[in-house]
């Protein structure tokens, strides 16, 4: 069975990409493979504070929006309510962040990192962002730009 992924209904026939059911599971192969790999990269920083990525996930959520409100992370990190609780208990026991009340709603609940979080959350982001520009490196600006389309589309909920 063949997809056929081009976005016009009549595109010249050269911008037609037409992919067999084997090259899309082979790309859902490489897509596996390469969050493995990419976790990989920053396992020493996260094992050095007991993190997992699920942690660094929300770790780097709060540093990108300081005094985030846990209902707030939890849909950007389209997690449950469950899960993200486990997690942020984690964290807060560690140490790494700390909740405080909202200043108009002081039942809803800021998020913002420890000094420690803050160290955790730079090591691993270092980490990760150093194999990145290794890997963009490699492939070049044409490959990159290409990864940020279909990384973009992949990330997207709502694909035409």
């Amino acid at each position: 069975m063949a997809v056929n992924l081009s976005r016009s209904s009549s595109p010249a026939p050269e911008a037609r990409l037409y992919l067999k059911e084997d090259e899309l599971d082979r790309a859902v192969e490489l897509v596996f493979a390469a969050s493995r790999t990419f976790w990989r990269a920053a396992a020493g920083a996260l094992q050095t504070h007991n993190l997992g990525p699920a942690h660094y996930r929300a770790l780097a959520s709060i540093r990108r929006g300081e005094g985030l409100p846990v209902t707030a992370l939890r849909r950007a990190l389209g997690v449950r309510k469950q899960s993200l609780a486990r997690v942020l208990g984690e964290l807060e026991t560690a140490g790494l962040i700390e909740r405080h009340p909202g200043l108009s709603d002081r039942r809803m609940r800021l998020l913002v990192l420890t000094p420690a979080g803050r160290s955790a959350e730079s090591e691993a982001s270092a980490a990760l962002r150093e194999r990145l520009a290794q890997v963009f490196r490699a492939a070049g600006a044409d490959a990159v730009a290409g990864a940020r389309i279909v990384l973009s589309a992949l990330a997207a909920e709502d694909i035409p």
